[in-house]
């Protein structure tokens, strides 16, 4: 265990930090699901509301590098074609 003083306030910290990166990550993870639901619900207009504020949120955490910019770009691009998927189906 961490025996100097320097030690300790490491420790310390880093118990602050994973806890703000793990509501974070939850945060990320609450925003992609209420896109899938807005998707699976089959209304295009809230599901298309919903991923714009999903959109700022995902990024926000890709920024702080709770994520890497790649992976947040890929959630993005899925959540993105799920919805245009929508007027697709709806339009067959």
């Amino acid at each position: 265990m961490a025996n100097s003083a320097q030690a300790r306030k490491r420790a310390r910290q880093a118990v602050k930090a994973r806890a703000l990166n793990i509501s974070l990550r939850s945060r990320l993870r609450t925003a992609i699901k209420a896109v899938r639901k807005a998707v699976v619900a089959g209304d295009k207009q809230v599901a298309q509301q919903v991923f714009v504020a999903s959109q700022s949120t995902i990024d926000s955490i890709a920024d702080k590098k709770i994520i890497h910019k790649n992976k947040a770009a890929r959630h993005k691009s899925r959540l993105s074609a799920a919805i245009k998927a929508m007027g697709a189906v709806a339009a067959a």
